[in-house]
């Protein structure tokens, strides 16, 4: 990442004010320098001349103020790095957050989970660095170092001529370490995102692991990531603290020249004594800036890789085609010759049908089949051709915003049960959570009881109800019109799948088109239509085609369904001897 990256100002419009507030600071900041230095050479000069104790006092009492303004200043030079910087990575993170939603699972299908976690937490968090202490005197460079050497040139051109000369020296050495420092930097944020993932990997696996004893043969592997990362983090540290030290050397023996010089001129009478101490208390502030931009840096370093790979994502969801926002003919979920694809490789589909408002549906096929990734398609969540409708819109983010839905796995979070059915509300109310919870055949569930991450503290069926109870939760919330269920009933036992079926029936009687995946005979006994991948349709023992394509090797005869060597008649398979 560059010092400042131009894609921070078109992602995080805070930059701007922050750069245009700081950029203001910093000039009274220089003046008030200036101001100094200038206080403290007339008094020193006049009290060496003589000059009276009032004379002296008065300019005793406004150096008293302008040190007490460097003071103010630095303190709001502060504030506003640090309250511009928070503002400037709630933006990023709001932006990232936003891009993983336009991007989808399919568009994230490329990036580990684990870094770009890494990225919207830890990484965002690192940026705070970068403005509280690198942007500052970043800023200072580029306003305040060309104000003092304007300033000490017009005073003495001959300091003002070696000022410019050595300046250029500490960007060279501030290059060359920091290209060490940034390959540095990465390989250490490369060991941190393996750490991450491995770590992730274990916890994930740790009760597969514990059931098979294998539990202990992880500890070597995190001790060596860890112990990789440690060393990483350790180089960066050394170079960071070898950069400081050239960097102060190459100050130091740059203002060793200008005194030298200034010195001589002095002894040899050309110089007068005024001119020479202004400058000379001018000459270190004029290369503070780049000496603090150079011991910053290391402390940036984190954020600004994080928000390098922060940008990769913003640039891949901004590069992304936006999908026009499209009507669509009716209401209810439509799939029109839908076909779903994976890297470019259909694999659902060709697919067509129709669940009507007030209709209960269920989308049956054998395991594998792609139920899941249609539902995946229907939610633009996976690349499709064909049309898919839901509520009257046919664009992803209108579909997503037409239907609830509850997938396989009901993806709790830590929390009580009521954060989990109300999810994103800061404070649910008690009675519509009871009420979903009731929908989904759970009433024994309290809402107020807490649960481990995934779900833990629940059983499989308790963990799938409460999945379903948030669907119908933003159903009744959002208003939404289709209610898609992926497999949600089949961690239940017969008694409780009749509950909730019968709710679901109850909610589709209320206008909702509601589609469950599912091949549970009673769910597919309860279902006004039954949907079979492969276009066909089942009603009342009658078998329509539609859009039933060759390549899956099925065709009609004799009134008979026959695939791939298999005879199906009325539900039944017979196989051909």
């Amino acid at each position: 990442m560059r010092p400042l990256d131009p894609r921070l100002l078109r992602y995080a419009g805070a930059t701007r004010v922050t750069l245009a507030t700081g950029a203001l600071v910093t000039v009274l900041q220089t003046a008030a320098v200036v101001a100094f230095a200038w206080l403290v050479t007339r008094l020193v000069v006049r009290a060496i001349a003589g000059a009276p104790f009032p004379e002296l006092s008065a300019l005793f009492a406004w150096l008293v103020l302008v040190v007490v303004a460097r003071g103010v200043l630095l303190w709001l030079a502060e504030a506003v790095s640090a309250r511009g910087g928070a503002t400037v990575v709630a933006q990023l993170r709001e932006q990232l957050v936003d891009a993983f939603g336009r991007l989808g699972p399919q568009g994230l299908a490329g990036r580990s989970s684990a870094d770009l976690t890494l990225v919207a937490g830890r990484g965002m968090d690192a940026l705070d660095g970068y403005f509280a202490k690198y942007l500052p005197q970043l800023i200072g460079t580029a306003v305040a170092m060309p104000l003092l050497v304007l300033v000490i040139g017009w005073q003495d051109l001959t300091s003002g001529i070696i000022l410019v000369l050595t300046l250029p020296l500490i960007p060279v050495f501030m290059v060359l370490v920091g290209w060490a420092t940034q390959a540095a930097q990465k390989k250490q944020w490369a060991a941190l995102s393996t750490l991450s993932r491995g770590f992730l990997d274990v916890v994930a696996g740790l009760p597969t692991l514990t059931l098979f004893g294998r539990q202990h043969r992880q500890e070597a592997r995190i001790r060596r990531v860890s112990e990789e990362y440690r060393a990483r983090t350790m180089t960066v540290l050394r170079m960071s603290f070898l950069s400081g030290f050239v960097l102060e050397l190459a100050a130091s023996l740059s203002v060793a020249l200008i005194a030298v010089a200034i010195g001589l001129r002095l002894l040899g009478g050309s110089l007068d004594l005024s001119v020479g101490l202004f400058v000379l208390l001018l000459a270190p502030e004029a290369f503070l800036p780049l000496r603090n931009v150079g011991a910053s840096y290391h402390a940036a370093t984190e954020g600004m890789e994080a928000a390098a790979k922060a940008f990769e994502v913003l640039d891949a969801a901004q590069d992304a085609v936006p999908e026009a926002a499209a009507a669509a003919d009716g209401d209810g979920l439509v799939f029109s010759e839908v076909v779903v694809s994976y890297d470019g490789i259909p694999v659902v589909g060709p697919f067509s049908g129709a669940v009507r408002p007030g209709t209960l549906a269920a989308l049956s096929a054998p395991s594998g089949a792609g139920k899941s990734s249609l539902v995946a398609a229907a939610l633009g969540f996976a690349t499709c051709t064909g049309v898919i409708s839901a509520g009257g819109r046919a664009d992803a983010a209108g579909r997503r915003e037409a239907i609830a839905w509850a997938g396989q796995r009901p993806g709790l979070r830590a929390g009580t049960i009521a954060e989990n059915v109300a999810l994103g509300e800061t404070a649910p109310d008690t009675a519509p959570v009871a009420e979903a919870l009731r929908a989904a055949a759970a009433p024994e569930l309290d809402p107020a009881l807490l649960v481990g991450a995934g779900g833990t503290g629940l059983s499989g069926g308790q963990a799938q109800r409460v999945a379903v109870a948030r669907a119908l939760y933003r159903l009744r919330a959002r208003s939404c019109g289709v209610l898609i269920l992926d497999e949600p009933t089949s961690a239940l036992d017969a008694d409780t799948e009749r509950a909730l079926v019968a709710s679901l029936r109850a909610v589709a009687a209320e206008g909702v088109a509601v589609l469950v995946v599912s091949h549970r005979e009673a769910v597919v006994a309860a279902a006004d239509e039954v949907l079979e991948l492969g276009g066909v349709l089942e009603r009342d023992g009658v078998l329509e085609r539609d859009g039933v394509s060759e390549h899956e090797g099925v065709h009609e005869r004799d009134g008979v369904l026959e695939r791939s060597g298999v005879l199906q008649n009325g539900g039944l398979s017979d196989v051909r001897h």
